[in-house]
């Protein structure tokens, strides 16, 4: 008779049980099948978007780069820059640390094919002379100090040049600032020769903010591809150049 007792018990606790979650069943039966999410790298790279803007084109305001539309070796070199401490941004750091070459050059391969409108260009606040000193560093250089002109390893248009030369133009200014200001004082590296470390401790700090800002407020058309790879040397040996 107890034992009788209990299994009534037992089933009666178990017919309550049933009855109470039934109206959870019901839901959970009407809740719709989650969305598949493609595996495609458009959709790895959303986490890449966060900071470098929709499809990675960035805009100049704030710190963060433009990414879509640099050539494919440049951004696999700074990757792995990233990756084996030559640059140092914590959070990139974090994110590309297990990463393989393979990997990394999927990533890169994936932004550089990106074609997408530059922002317009806007007023840069620079005096004339300002101007005038800016002009010359991008176009002429400065030959007395062996600063070679930007154009001559950046390409024509400033839009880059194959295969790991980036383009300089559109980018925030206080990037480029904090960039040429980490290569002086040896906060970012590249593979040596080190080039743009040289050229950045031979510039003064009025001709890096007079750069900066001319770079910052100009801009290309759309269909702006990195120029092919020179056929003459460049002006000095630079493993930043070499995919």
């Amino acid at each position: 008779m107890r034992r009788a007792g209990l299994m009534s018990a037992l089933a009666g606790l178990i017919a309550i049980g049933l009855a109470a979650l039934a109206p959870c069943t019901r839901a959970w039966a009407q809740t719709p099948a989650p969305t598949a999410v493609e595996d495609t790298m458009a959709q790895r790279m959303q986490a890449c978007v966060v900071c470098h803007g929709k499809e990675g084109r960035a805009t100049r305001t704030g710190y963060l780069p433009r990414i879509a539309g640099k050539p494919e070796g440049y951004l696999f070199n700074q990757l792995g820059n990233f990756r084996d401490g030559r640059r140092h941004n914590r959070a990139m750091n974090h994110l590309t640390r297990h990463m393989s070459d393979d990997y990394l050059r999927e990533i890169a391969r994936h932004f550089a094919a990106l074609d997408l409108p530059y922002p317009p260009a806007q007023a840069h606040g620079l005096s004339a002379d300002e101007q005038r000193l800016a002009r010359t560093l991008v176009f002429e250089g400065a030959q007395d100090r062996q600063i070679p002109a930007c154009v001559s390893c950046h390409g024509a248009a400033m839009a880059g040049r194959l295969p790991a030369m980036p383009g300089l133009l559109a980018l925030p200014a206080d990037y480029l600032i904090g960039q040429l200001g980490a290569w002086r004082n040896g906060q970012r590296r590249a593979k040596a020769p080190d080039c743009m470390a040289e050229i950045a401790r031979r510039l003064s700090a009025q001709e890096v903010g007079a750069l900066a800002r001319w770079l910052s407020a100009q801009t290309l058309p759309l269909g702006t591809r990195p120029e092919a790879g020179a056929t003459q040397p460049l002006p000095m040996r630079c493993g930043s150049g070499e995919p």
